[in-house]
């Protein structure tokens, strides 16, 4: 979620913007359209004239740094996690920790928990959980003398998902598997909602050989010798991989204007050509029940990271939640101090499970075999470097094909997840 939470300022074009659920940025948007319009004659006339065969990197004209927070505490008993960050050029690669920081929460009751500074986050040195009717506040104190809290927060409604599915459907005119979430509140409590999910998949190198090819280096006593390889016995670990990834875009849904509180949400499609289902598929679910302030800012927080293009009047500027600086307004903090509750659910499906007949989509790359040079694949220039920088692997003479086709662990781990069930 940091990453959608980056700071882009530009001074000379427009002020700072304080983006709350209650306040608008109309009154910007002529300047900001005339502005972006004028970039783009330039653009234009800079094409007619000679191609613009120079690339142009892009870079940030002014930039004021924020703390930016990602704090959702739930019901679950587990060891709480806060990831701190600091905000970044847009040129920039890395993202910044803030490291060093004073973090703890406090409750109505007088209770403190503390927060330590783990690989890059911020975990509560006991496991807890969110109470009903508890009252919880956040407090952060940086090494550098800043000081921040949140406002006072509750824990939502509790109201756990009922079942997660998934079905061939077909979305915008492509076919593909579709993952919804289903759900109902009949006590009416429950109205915002906010997923996530981590899908993992099974991939099987379609190209896997029993040999392997490895490079055998020239003489170095002999100055005409030159590299060559030999054929070994390939490690069976590198024909099965796992790999696994997490949801970057933020998923609401609300039944707030619904006559009922029946949820029926997609929270994932995959083309039937993705090849992330052409073996066994798993995702897990997480659905978070949000009050209408932190729905509000998670909109919010959707509309600026969907722009739909970097040149566009919709800049986003700082997004200010419900944490602020105690002592200096002018220390800046973005992000939002979520009490939630959550529930899971974890499902899994093959491709022959829902598309039964059909033919698998295509793999991560093309496994054509192919070999170095013409028939008969005597030409041996380059074969060597490729084997070497990783590029190929063998498939039976004559013939290779890319790498991946052949070893698994190129595009995943063949360590498999303590989860996964075949």
């Amino acid at each position: 979620m940091g990453r959608l939470i980056t700071y882009l300022f530009f001074k000379s074009k427009s002020k700072q913007l304080a983006l709350d659920p209650t306040i608008t940025i109309l009154k910007m948007s002529k300047q900001i359209t005339m502005f972006f319009n004028k970039t783009s004659y330039l653009l234009v006339f800079c094409f007619i004239l000679n191609g613009c065969t120079e690339p142009y990197i892009l870079e940030t004209n002014t930039y004021e740094e924020a703390l930016v927070v990602e704090a959702t505490i739930t019901n679950e008993y587990k060891k709480q996690e806060i990831t701190l960050t600091k905000t970044s050029r847009f040129e920039a690669k890395a993202t910044q920790i803030e490291k060093g920081a004073d973090v703890f929460m406090t409750d109505n009751t007088g209770t403190r928990y503390d927060f330590k500074e783990e690989s890059g986050k911020y975990i509560s040195t006991t496991e807890f959980q969110a109470i009903s009717g508890k009252e919880y506040k956040l407090n952060i104190n940086t090494k550098d003398g800043r000081t921040f809290e949140s406002s006072t927060e509750t824990l939502t409604p509790i109201n756990p998902m009922q079942d997660v599915k998934a079905a061939v459907e077909t979305k915008d005119s492509l076919r593909g598997v579709a993952i919804r979430v289903t759900n109902f509140d009949p006590t009416s409590a429950a109205k915002y909602y906010r997923y996530e999910y981590e899908e993992t998949y099974k991939i099987i190198a379609p190209s896997w050989n029993l040999n392997k090819a490895i490079v055998i280096p020239a003489d170095p006593k002999n100055p005409r010798a030159e590299p060559t390889y030999a054929l070994i016995p390939n490690s069976p670990d590198t024909r099965i991989c796992y790999n696994t990834k997490k949801s970057t875009e933020v998923l609401l849904t609300s039944t707030a204007e619904l006559n009922d509180n029946h949820v029926n949400f997609n929270v994932r499609f995959i083309s039937n050509q993705n090849y992330i289902i052409m073996e066994r598929y798993s995702i897990l679910v997480r659905q978070y029940i949000e009050n209408l302030a932190s729905y509000s800012y998670y909109s919010t927080l959707k509309k600026l990271s969907g722009s739909g293009s970097l040149l566009s009047p919709n800049q986003p500027g700082f997004l200010y939640g419900n944490l602020k600086s105690v002592n200096n307004p002018s220390d800046k903090i973005i992000g939002y101090f979520d009490v939630a509750s959550v529930s899971s659910k974890r499902i899994y499906f093959n491709y022959i499970d829902l598309l039964p007949g059909e033919v698998p989509p295509p793999y991560y790359t093309d496994c054509t075999p192919f070999c170095y040079g013409e028939q008969p694949c005597t030409h041996k220039d380059g074969l060597t470097d490729d084997i070497g920088l990783g590029k190929v692997t063998y498939f039976g003479s004559p013939n290779w094909v890319n790498a991946p086709c052949g070893d698994c662990t190129i595009i995943g781990s063949n360590i498999k997840p303590p989860f996964w069930v075949d």
